[in-house]
């Protein structure tokens, strides 16, 4: 009786936790790359993001500094 309790109900209730546990930490890890990913994307865009403002304020100044020279 107790032999078929543990073979038809703890070994297969066991069993899926184990398989639960293992996709589990296979997924956190797939996570845990995802969100590293997502911070080295998102700091590179910001780079860019702050280059093209450097650049257009650049472009803004040449500008302002060429309108003077016409104006004169």
């Amino acid at each position: 009786m107790v032999e078929q309790i543990f073979s038809y109900i703890v070994l297969p209730v066991g069993g899926f936790v184990w398989l639960i546990h293992r996709n589990q930490t296979k997924h956190q890890t797939q996570i845990t790359v995802l969100e590293k990913m997502f911070e080295t994307i998102n700091a590179q865009h910001d780079r860019e993001i702050n280059e093209i403002k450097e650049t257009v304020k650049a472009i803004f100044k040449k500008l302002d500094s060429i309108e003077q020279e016409l104006r004169k």
